[in-house]
């Protein structure tokens, strides 16, 4: 790997862990949704872990083509409360995400690294989605 890779691979990195964390905490979400508006919301948050781990492989992937080894400790996950809490722990997660992805997408672009910006702007794409549909939900 070039030296002036290692901020971009750090970068690659620090949004895999954020997935990680995002797998579980949308995981056990999930699992501990009640009350009457769950059913509905319980498949959203699979629906959503399952789109955060096909992230975290793209990302791992990407990584180990740069000959780097993946991190494997999750960002920090939160769960637990009502569901309005837990929508909106999910919901400030999927902004963090926004937030950095931008920032990491104009870093490959610098570095002039198009695959790895393409793979950053699919990536999100789905988490404006996902954080509209938690503001949809919250009725925001």
């Amino acid at each position: 790997m070039e030296a002036k890779l290692k901020p971009l691979v750090d970068a690659l990195n620090a949004d895999l862990a954020e997935e990680l964390g995002a797998i579980v905490q949308y995981m056990w979400h999930h699992v501990m949704v009640t009350g009457k508006e769950s059913p509905a919301i319980s498949d959203m948050f699979e629906d959503t872990s399952q789109d955060e781990m096909k992230h975290a492989e793209m990302l791992a992937e990407r990584l180990d083509y740069y000959g780097i080894e993946p991190i494997t400790k999750p960002s920090e996950i939160k769960v637990g409360g009502n569901l309005t809490k837990m929508i909106h722990d999910d919901l400030a997660g999927e902004e963090r995400a926004i937030a950095s992805y931008k920032t990491h997408i104009k870093l490959a672009d610098e570095l002039g690294d198009p695959v790895t910006r393409l793979m950053l702007e699919k990536i999100l794409t789905d988490e404006e989605r996902h954080a509209y549909n938690w503001r949809t939900v919250l009725g925001e």
